[in-house]
């Protein structure tokens, strides 16, 4: 063993020990419990940045100790490698994108098993290998059989950069989620699956995720966006035609004073081909983007139509107004303006003179002299409502419903914000849509016997340019002898990140879409690793897609994962200056000299040539110029030395400011842990066996020992707390290293302590611990031994086992620290699944408490 801590010498060596063995090869056995783990598929930009090395790195930590627990383990890795940044990067770097895509994954492969990451690479996949999407294309047929894909001329969101279609979720603030581009829109045929039919699912579902973040549950709930109100037929004045109005205010219909259209909605369109004006006012909204968007700043715009409607009670005339500032996201294109009450009505009848009738107030018009009659100061009474005058909002709104309901002109509705998943996109590098249409126009899919369908074959950067012409000549061919016209559209990349995981349960099956007794036997997905960003996108597309395999039974569950952790951002400090054409020169953070307070905050930045601005500690990114490569760091530190300091520095679910005198900190700690263990090896070569016993220090070593393994075990395992593991593992050895020097340890103990820390770390620091492992002269390799456990013995005195029983009869124990109160331990059982369950069906009529010892629910039937 050498003195000196080297990882470059001993990571190069265990990851080659790991590929000549397959060490994290996987095989489904029935005999052990499966642990799926997962991390977010990542596309193939040719380098890894530190996002990806703090996502990864959380999986890999996780994955290698569920191993340690006695678990069958999958860890798998791929591609997400179709898309339009593979094709603009490709064209950029005068490179046809399939060579650009696959040149890309060998780099970032290579990057990936230099920071030791465990996975199963038999099982890699790559999104854009025709042995994938063959089986997408033929889940589309599936889907288009039971009428759950159609094609309209569709109002779509439309990247003027990209050149192709967004979904909604795709569009930030009126911009394209990926080059931040104002959005314009267009009517153009495209392909949907209507994800509309199963918003319910998706909506009620979510009370199955219990281990989901509360904020990614929130932001769904937001998304998909269920309101519960009333379909109301309007007449159209001096016609004989109704129009369909949805509306959550019954209440204040009495204060109507307009209707409000989208520019997109039918009747607009209608009344644009008959009048000049208002196909001038659509055409400028539609192409200059002036869509309302209530989180940028637009102006309120607005043209009235010739038609009218009546009023539904009072028959009064109400006009009607094209607007921009129904806002899209809604998923509404037709409402009651009730300008009195909402602030966008109100500035659009200010705006262009509408009456504004209020009717709503704080007290009941029917009384005259109201004083301190109610308590509840929030009560609301109807006014201005004719007979409806001191209603109070309920009562009011089921008297209206009544009315209306009498004329059978209303009825109850839900309605979601959701709208169907736009899946065309116009581009080559994608997975092409497996339909063609007959010259009769009848549009039919290809045949399941003829997938996969592969977009043309291009062999130069000429061809890729000329792609127009390509397609003329590859969209024509024949089907049973019949000239037909292929669809030249490819599928929304998402298409093929919605399902990835269940073909990691098994990639190299050929006869369907997933081996049924696979999937079953590894899914659901029991630990999900991403970024918060993808909660309305992925995640939700990701749901949806489970939830269409689930009822073609292909699945057995109903959620594809358990437990989703979503990783905070990697942060760096961010410089710039303004050069002479006023543009923002971001600057390497490494070049910039500084000083800081005693807070550690910078106060002075130290410059000869220009005044250089500190823009704060911001997201690491290459258009910032603050990244950091985690190739040099390797160099520099080494992999377990990042790997460390990344789950240290910060909870895995925070944000982490990266600072690398942080990294030299890890890597000191790791040089002695390596010094402890080379001083233990040179000891017992010379025969220098410590016969000193002295029984309080060993007592209190053995008492520590076994209290940091329970202590780290359940950070890990309950708390997902990993930088608290940590430290409490660099305290322990920092407190033994002091013994060791001193000579106060015995060899046997000592041993022992140094096989225990190494385990701990083991998840952490891979290499490292393989090694050290090995040099201790333990039989069989440090990745197939299991997780250390902790004698209660020792820990008696901080810590008890607590039997919980249920009307006297055992249902678990659980370790707490010592004396913990009734009511803590309550709160820590209610979250145990075994008792939830119970305790749904049951009520808690008496609590017997004994301190240290045992905790007996006495419950009785809900319905008893």
């Amino acid at each position: 063993m050498k003195k000196k801590y080297i990882p470059e010498i001993i990571e190069s060596y265990v990851q080659k020990y790991w590929d000549k063995h397959k060490t994290f090869q996987v095989q489904k056995n029935i005999k052990k419990k499966k642990y799926y783990c997962l991390s977010m598929l990542p596309y193939p930009s040719g380098r890894l940045h530190m996002g990806h090395v703090r996502n990864y790195t959380i999986s890999d930590v996780i994955a290698r100790h569920q191993r340690m627990l006695g678990k069958n383990v999958l860890h798998p890795i791929g591609w997400d490698a179709f898309g339009l940044p593979a094709e603009e990067a490709a064209i950029k770097n005068n490179t046809i994108p399939s060579k650009w895509t696959y040149k890309n994954i060998k780099f970032m492969k290579k990057q990936l098993k230099k920071l030791g990451f465990s996975y199963d690479w038999n099982r890699e996949i790559t999104t854009c290998d025709p042995k994938y999407y063959r089986w997408e294309q033929w889940f589309f047929n599936k889907l288009y059989e039971k009428n759950l894909v159609y094609k309209k001329k569709s109002l779509v969101n439309w990247c003027p950069y990209d050149k192709t279609v967004l979904a909604n979720e795709q569009v930030n603030n009126g911009k394209c989620w990926r080059c931040q581009s104002n959005i314009i829109f267009k009517f153009i045929p495209q392909w949907f699956i209507k994800i509309t039919k199963y918003a319910e699912k998706l909506l009620q579902d979510l009370n199955l995720l219990k281990k989901w973040p509360k904020k990614v549950i929130k932001m769904q709930k937001n998304w998909i966006g269920k309101s519960n109100g009333f379909e109301i037929n309007f007449n159209i004045h001096n016609k004989n035609k109704k129009i369909k109005i949805y509306t959550t205010q019954l209440e204040k219909i009495m204060g109507m004073t307009y209707v409000s259209i989208s520019p997109y909605h039918p009747l607009a369109i209608t009344e644009s081909k008959k009048n000049h004006k208002i196909k001038k006012f659509i055409t400028k909204i539609c192409y200059k983007n002036k869509i309302f968007n209530k989180n940028i700043h637009t102006k309120i715009l607005g043209i009235k139509i010739k038609k009218n409607v009546l009023h539904p009670i009072t028959k009064q005339i109400i006009p009607i107004w094209i607007t921009n500032h129904l806002i899209l996201e809604n998923n509404i294109n037709i409402t009651i303006s009730i300008p009195a009450h909402n602030k966008y009505d109100w500035k659009f009848a200010v705006k262009y003179r509408i009456d504004i009738k209020n009717v709503i107030s704080s007290k009941n018009p029917n009384i005259l002299h109201q004083k301190n009659t109610y308590k509840n100061l929030n009560t609301e009474f109807l006014s201005n409502s004719n007979q409806f005058n001191g209603l109070n909002n309920q009562i009011g709104s089921k008297k209206i419903f009544d009315t209306l309901h009498k004329n059978n002109i209303i009825k109850k509705k839900k309605k979601y914000k959701l709208q169907d998943w736009s899946i065309s996109r116009q581009r080559y590098w994608g997975t092409p849509i497996p339909m063609v249409r007959k010259k009769n126009g009848t549009i039919v899919p290809i045949s399941n016997n003829q997938l996969p369908i592969t977009p043309p074959k291009i062999n130069n950067m000429q061809e890729l340019k000329n792609i127009d012409n390509i397609y003329k000549k590859w969209s024509k061919t024949k089907i049973n002898n019949q000239s037909v016209i292929r669809e030249i559209d490819t599928f929304d990349t998402f298409m093929e990140s919605s399902w990835y995981y269940i073909r990691y349960t098994n990639p190299h099956y050929h006869k369907g879409m997933t081996c049924k007794n696979d999937s079953q036997y590894w899914l659901p997905v029991d630990q999900y690793i991403g970024g918060i960003e993808h909660a309305t996108m992925h995640l939700i597309y990701f749901r949806f897609y489970h939830k269409l395999l689930y009822d073609f039974n292909l699945v057995t569950s109903k959620e594809p994962v358990i437990q989703l952790l979503c990783q905070g951002m990697v942060l760096n400090h961010a410089f710039y200056h303004i050069n002479d054409k006023g543009q923002k020169i971001w600057m390497d953070p490494n070049t910039i000299k500084y000083k800081k307070d005693t807070k550690g905050n910078i106060k002075k930045i130290i410059s000869n040539n220009h005044k250089i601005i500190y823009s704060g500690m911001i997201k690491m990114s290459k258009s910032k110029n603050n990244g950091i490569e985690p190739e040099l760091i390797i160099q520099k530190y080494g992999a377990d030395t990042i790997r460390l300091f990344i789950m240290f520095s910060a909870p895995v679910d925070s944000e982490l400011e990266w600072n690398e005198s942080g990294v030299q900190g890890m890597y000191r700690f790791l040089q002695k842990l390596w010094d402890i263990t080379y001083m233990y090896r040179k000891n017992i070569k010379k025969n220098q066996h410590n016969k000193i016993q002295n029984q309080n220090i060993e007592k209190k070593l053995q008492s520590e020992l076994n209290i940091t393994i329970f202590e780290v075990s359940y950070d890990i395992k309950y708390r997902q707390s990993f930088h608290t593991a940590i430290s409490k593992i660099i305290k322990f050895t920092n407190s033994i290293f002091h013994l060791f020097i001193k000579n106060q340890i015995n060899h046997d103990l000592m041993k022992n302590i140094l096989n225990t820390i190494i385990k701990m770390l083991y998840p952490f620091t891979p290499h490292f611990s393989f090694i050290l492992w090995k040099k201790l002269k333990n039989k069989n390799t440090i990745d197939y031994v299991p997780w250390p456990k902790y004698n209660l013995k020792f820990i008696q005195e901080k810590y008890n086992n607590i039997i919980i029983q249920i009307n006297g009869k055992k249902k678990e124990i659980i370790t707490v620290q010592h004396n913990t109160s009734q009511e803590k331990i309550l709160k820590i059982i209610k979250k145990i699944n075994k008792i939830k369950i119970i305790l749904q069906k049951y009520i808690i009529i008496k609590i017997i408490f004994i301190e240290n010892k045992l905790i007996n629910l006495i419950v009785q039937n809900k319905n008893d």
